[in-house]
């Protein structure tokens, strides 16, 4: 006679039997998950024992008598609803994965595989399976969801993650030295221990997350721009500083390349030695400029901004190109056309407006075409403080 080896929901539901025979057991614990982490009762929970392979399958302890009977199904169960949905883009990183079946799925049947393979557990309610990622998916992944046989009718679909949330970025921009910030968080970030290769990946910041200025004396209209979490004119100034470092083109925008390299920057401790410099354009006569460096005013100097028809803008903006010279030309408020070759210590802030020197009789006062000119030699000294991602504030 052939022998049936039993799947391993019916050996769950022959625990569950045996569970019923003493009173004191109040619940289960998840394998791997806190030891709080207690199902409610009537659900059944499945829990990966590594990412990828066959899990096993648990009842919460009821009576024997409250386990619904099986009844004789008409057909194969299959998949009649997925989400996030296949070909779905810009999924978040830690979004749930769920499968609504036509049936409740047979006592032998095995949870679903994810390529590339995620931490996280599979829980089952009634005909419905949920996927909840432990740390995330790896931004920018295509993710692919493949229901084995023993489930249901065989299916593969795939959506996209997303890119990775603002905190993280943050955070980990902090934690290199391009933002001025200290973080705590609640609990040690496995980034940053002893395995920062294996968890450069993650993309879920550890809550909670406090940021903390790491120079307390930074001016007001620095300060005013900050609010983690959010997208902010401090935070693409410093990923433009790290897309400089590493090489990419600097356009403040966490991308693949950017992630990549930044998860790579963490794991090999590659910190930002630069102090943090921060420029202030008063247009409050006599116009000038200061050069913050790691909360310290390190050096002033006379400027003269843009004349009416010409104005300089205010506002913060990232200094995004510079040259150790270069040639302006264009169209000055009265219509006369420049073009001036060998213009000295230039970077561009916001459109054709740059910190830059030029050759004047006096500093002080509005006389230049939108730009911030500044005496050649000061304008040299300047240009060491300026790299690209540098923010510089235009006051009126």
């Amino acid at each position: 006679m052939q022998r049936h080896n039993p799947g391993p929901l019916q050996l769950a539901v022959r625990s569950l039997v045996a569970a019923s025979l003493f009173s004191a057991v109040a619940g289960w614990l998840v394998p791997g998950a806190a030891a709080a982490a207690v199902k409610p009762a009537g659900v059944m929970f499945l829990t990966p024992l590594v990412p990828g392979a066959h899990s096993q399958v648990h009842f919460s302890p009821l009576p024997s008598r409250h386990v619904p009977p099986r009844t004789p199904r008409q057909g194969r169960v299959r998949v009649v609803l997925t989400s996030p949905r296949s070909g779905g883009t810009n999924v978040g990183v830690n979004s749930p994965i769920s499968i609504v079946l036509s049936a409740p799925p047979p006592l032998e049947a095995t949870v679903p595989t994810l390529e590339p393979p995620v931490v996280g557990q599979w829980y089952l309610n009634g005909r419905t399976l949920t996927f909840e990622p432990q740390s995330g998916y790896r931004p920018f992944a295509t993710e692919n969801v493949i229901v084995p046989s023993s489930l249901a009718a065989p299916v593969k679909w795939s959506f996209t993650v997303g890119g990775v949330p603002l905190l993280r970025t943050q955070q980990l921009l902090a934690e290199l030295g391009y933002l001025p910030f200290n973080v705590d968080i609640a609990k040690r970030d496995p980034l940053l221990g002893h395995e920062p290769t294996r968890a450069a990946l993650v993309p879920v910041l550890p809550p909670p997350a406090t940021f903390t200025w790491s120079f307390p004396t930074e001016p007001y209209s620095l300060k005013s721009l900050w609010s983690p979490g959010t997208d902010n004119v401090i935070t693409a100034g410093a990923v433009m500083n790290f897309e400089e470092t590493v090489g990419l083109p600097t356009d403040g925008v966490v991308g693949p390349a950017v992630w990549q390299a930044l998860t790579a920057a963490v794991a090999g401790r590659h910190m930002d030695k630069a102090p943090y410099d921060y420029l202030v354009v008063s247009e409050n006569l006599p116009e000038s400029l200061v050069v913050w460096q790691d909360g310290r005013a390190v050096y002033e100097t006379p400027v003269n901004t843009g004349v009416s028809g010409a104005w300089t803008a205010t506002g913060t903006f990232p200094v995004y190109e510079r040259f150790v010279t270069t040639t302006m030309s264009g169209t000055d408020p009265d219509g006369y056309q420049y073009d001036v070759s060998g213009v000295p210590w230039v970077a561009y802030f916001n459109g054709g407006d740059a910190v830059h020197g030029y050759w004047r009789a006096s500093y002080g006062w509005p006389q230049s075409n939108g730009c911030v000119e500044l005496p050649v030699p000061n304008a040299q000294v300047v240009w060491s403080m300026d790299p690209i991602g540098t923010l510089v504030t235009v006051v009126s």
